[in-house]
């Protein structure tokens, strides 16, 4: 009898021990895939900011334009304050900058990217125009929404 219960003992730890490591291994599968997922998408981002640099250095406003959400409620904030929309945002670009010479040539400094949702994405980061007479420079913040699979800019702040 005694055998028995002792049997029963060490088949309930063992079965306990078991279920733990099942589970530390099931968390584990799910950090990495979160994980991996969250870099797929991290690298999606940098990718959007990478086509907009070389479009803008291309003097391809409207190709820049396309990693913004084409929406009304598009925020951009600049020196001038807050812009709301898409093409308001775009009519802004083309006046502050009428061709190539005046766009200039674009540097980026992405200081950070951090998700505040699966499909939201947090931007801080640094910008530099260089022209043939002057340079121009300042920071950004951007937030980033995944949308119909796409990440889209759907606000700016940039001084």
């Amino acid at each position: 009898m005694e055998q028995n219960n002792l049997f029963h003992i060490f088949n309930f730890y063992l079965t306990q021990i078991i279920m733990k490591r099942i589970v530390v291994i099931a968390l584990l599968l799910t950090s990495f895939s979160a994980f991996a997922q969250h870099a797929k998408d991290k690298q999606a981002i940098l990718d959007l900011l990478e086509r907009q640099r070389t479009d803008w250095n291309k003097g391809d406003v409207e190709a820049f334009m396309q990693g913004y959400e084409k929406s009304d409620s598009l925020l951009f904030v600049g020196k001038t304050g807050p812009t709301y929309g898409w093409q308001k945002t775009l009519d802004n670009y083309k006046k502050g900058y009428p061709d190539k010479s005046a766009m200039g040539f674009l540097v980026f400094g992405i200081k950070k990217v951090d998700f505040l949702k699966p499909d939201l994405a947090f931007v801080l980061g640094s910008w530099h125009v260089k022209r043939e007479k002057d340079e121009l420079k300042g920071y950004f913040t951007l937030l980033i929404k995944k949308i119909e699979g796409e990440w889209k800019v759907i606000v700016d702040h940039s001084s």
